[in-house]
């Protein structure tokens, strides 16, 4: 029984005796930033106060201001909107993209419109009008 000797933890107090110096850290690959979405949507664009009467059921507010709208493009009468939804399970999605087309087709130059709907980037509260997104959460 005398050459039992007691089980000592790899790390822990060292009661005197010097510790080992520290590895240096592996570096760890850092993700990029994911883009931003394309946020040319403002005022100024024809298509803003049109889309924006389209309301989130959800929160009751606009979509542009939401910032669901990633981006809007028209060409030769065919108008093209690329946008998110706040969740890829959002049950308002069919609505919403009937909503943007029927609201688009009342302008008489629109020919036809094309949705795209994209998950990259995410949407977020961030892109939120921020005087919307103050209303709703606050200092959040």
């Amino acid at each position: 029984m005398n050459d039992l000797k007691p089980i000592l933890p790899d790390s822990g107090p060292s009661f005197g005796l010097t510790p080992e110096p520290a590895t240096p850290a592996l570096p760890v690959a850092t993700q990029p930033e994911p883009p931003m979405a394309k946020r040319d949507f403002d005022e100024s664009n024809v298509y803003y106060h049109l889309l924006n009467q389209v309301i989130d059921p959800e929160t009751g507010v606009g979509i542009v201001d939401m910032g669901l709208i990633y981006h809007v493009e028209e060409h030769q009468g065919i108008v093209t909107v690329v946008m998110s939804l706040t969740s890829m399970g959002c049950p308002a999605g069919p609505q919403l993209t009937t909503d943007i087309d029927a609201i688009l087709r009342m302008e008489s130059t629109v020919k036809d419109v094309e949705i795209e709907v994209v998950w990259e980037p995410a949407w977020n509260p961030d892109m939120m009008n921020p005087e919307i997104r103050q209303m709703l959460f606050g200092g959040f």
